[in-house]
């Protein structure tokens, strides 16, 4: 009987360290994407794992529990692997609760685990008040791949405040994440990045608690103020899609990471200002068809913007792009650098009456605000730079309204890591966006209050 036992106790030791092995883990998330009325997206990123599960039910109805099941997906050239979860048919309005297995195992997060449908409020009700933040820039410090000297993330703190924030969702607006030397050379260094910064703990809350929508700018494209000629255009498309949740990207036949949403009385675009565009340096007088856009993406934002005034739903439409708009210096390789396709763009706005709208912006590493006027009428258009989240920051921009940027909002320079929140509140002729600025030590820097009245919406007549 001895020989027997100990042969079977060490075929268990044996087996154990396999069954530990077989167990996936969590790299990152999971992330909440898109939200639709009968539709979410979740995303999640695991290693190792052989069977994923997501099991969800509206709140306290377990009998409509239903499972999504992902099972030996392939690793990424960075070793892990990217889940995507549609659960779709959903109730509107409805409050989910779900749960995640990892190989049978379930697994704790650091977000509750429910999510929201859009509720149907359209001829029904007063739209709905909602409030999303806004940021870009956001470098996580990697020593062995960083340059020398001190890192240039300098806290991660903002993100923890942005996931207490209580905020519906968040719009990232580029700089996501920032490839280096060693990353942007090579397939595998470019998956890798990504899945690095997504990792860290500090970011799992903010990931879990709202809904996530995005898009780029030159360091999560590719090297720094990098133009359409960048080799790995295709790849860095692909990895944007795989670490992203929004609806849609680009066109048949017209890739890149442009797409558009709508929360509430807001339709929101979010522009590529890179997969199309020339470089910064190119003399524009000599090349008047340089373009950060292209046309194509030019068009559409035209007759998207022409569509949501046509629905008749939306008070608010906001820009969303990579690089500043309204300056008329061109600090950052702001639009001002591509005058002729931003002038372009004002005048359609102006000549076919379009109202609200706000342009939402990042990159240069200090947040501001910004207002111009179109036309003899006065119709206002507001731009938010939010910059940066946890990269370092521009310190020596001076707040001087009138002389180099005369658009700029007196009081509105934040030299510090920070990140915005808009509130949208108010009932027709009193609906306002609210506009916060909160910095790495959840000190509010400014708030700043804009009336749908004041970009050209006309209260309905009663």
């Amino acid at each position: 009987m001895r020989p027997l036992f100990l042969l079977r106790s060490l075929l268990l030791v044996m087996t154990l360290p396999v069954l530990a092995w077989a167990n996936g883990r969590i790299v990152s998330g999971p992330m909440l994407g898109y939200r639709a009325h009968r539709e979410v997206f979740l995303w999640l990123e695991t290693k190792e794992a052989q069977q994923v599960t997501l099991t969800y039910w509206l709140r306290d109805q377990p009998a409509t529990s239903k499972s999504i099941t992902h099972k030996h997906v392939t690793p990424n050239p960075a070793g892990t692997q990217i889940h995507h979860f549609r659960p779709g048919l959903l109730r509107m309005g409805g409050t989910y609760d779900y749960r995640l297995t990892i190989d049978g195992v379930d697994q704790a997060v650091a977000a509750p685990k429910t999510f929201q449908t859009q509720p149907l409020w359209e001829w029904r009700t007063p739209p709905p008040d909602f409030s999303f933040l806004v940021g870009s820039c956001a470098y996580i410090n990697d020593p062995e791949y960083d340059r020398p000297g001190p890192g240039y993330g300098k806290t991660t703190h903002t993100l923890e405040l942005m996931g207490d924030s209580g905020a519906d969702f968040m719009i990232w607006t580029g700089d996501n994440w920032y490839w280096r030397e060693p990353d942007y050379d090579s397939i595998s260094g470019l998956w890798y990045r990504p899945s690095h910064d997504r990792s860290i703990p500090q970011m799992q809350k903010l990931l879990g608690v709202m809904h996530h929508y995005a898009t780029w700018d030159d360091h999560d494209y590719g090297p720094n103020d990098s133009n359409w000629s960048f080799e790995y255009k295709d790849m860095a498309l692909a990895i944007f899609k795989a670490y992203w949740g929004n609806h849609s990207y680009g066109e048949p036949g017209n890739p890149g990471v442009y797409s558009k949403f709508y929360w509430g009385d807001a339709a929101f675009f979010l522009m590529d200002n890179h997969y199309y565009r020339d470089a910064a340096g190119l003399d524009q007088d000599k090349n008047p068809d340089k373009s950060q856009w292209g046309r194509a993406q030019l068009e559409w934002l035209k007759q998207s913007l022409l569509g949501a005034m046509e629905l008749k739903h939306f008070k608010f439409l906001f820009i969303a792009t990579g690089n500043q708009m309204l300056q008329s210096t061109s600090r950052g390789e702001s639009h001002e650098l591509y005058r002729k396709e931003r002038e372009e763009l004002m005048d359609f706005i102006l000549e076919n009456g379009i109202t609200g709208v706000v342009f939402l912006t990042g990159d240069v590493h200090f947040s501001a605000m910004y207002q111009r006027v179109l036309g003899d009428q006065g119709q206002k258009i507001y731009e938010i730079t939010s910059s940066p989240i946890t990269s370092g920051a521009w310190t020596n921009i001076a707040d001087t309204p009138g002389g180099s940027d005369p658009a700029l909002i007196s009081g509105t320079i934040v030299n510090d890591q920070n990140f915005m929140r808009i509130d949208i509140t108010g009932e027709d002729a009193t609906r306002t966006l609210k506009i916060t600025c909160v910095d790495k030590q959840g000190t509010v820097r400014f708030v700043r209050n804009i009336k749908a009245t004041e970009l050209g919406y006309k209260p309905r007549q009663r």
